[in-house]
């Protein structure tokens, strides 16, 4: 492999395990990761994230090994981290309540996009 694709596997890996911290990260900066109050258990709908982001967080780092052979996995991770992004970028932006996720959760998942999108090889036309 060379160094993008040791990078793109490396970065695989780290954002993985981030995805699979999800909850710990909630419990530790709930302003940043938490869209309720009380504990990550008192929200159903945090819980089911929780489930999703850890299930995609697996399967990304398994897709370390052979990037190329999982790129549609990827390119959903680049592109459905901008979508949520920009949803909850615009509803912290109208609730006071949930302005810390755009220094948490929010710059997260774009630095997520940016680099494995980044780091994604282009197709030659």
């Amino acid at each position: 492999m060379n160094g993008k694709a040791n990078l793109l596997s490396l970065s695989l890996m780290a954002f993985g395990a981030v995805f699979c911290l999800v909850y710990p990260l909630s419990m530790i900066w709930p302003s940043g990761w938490a869209w309720h109050a009380g504990p990550p258990m008192a929200s159903q709908y945090f819980m089911m994230i929780v489930g999703v982001y850890a299930t995609l967080g697996i399967f990304l780092i398994r897709a370390a090994r052979d990037p190329a052979a999982n790129s549609s996995l990827i390119w959903f991770t680049v592109w459905s981290s901008v979508v949520h992004a920009a949803i909850m970028a615009v509803q912290a932006s109208g609730d006071p309540m949930h302005k810390g996720h755009l220094v948490g959760d929010v710059p997260a998942l774009l630095l997520v996009a940016i680099v494995l999108g980044a780091l994604m090889p282009r197709k030659k036309a």
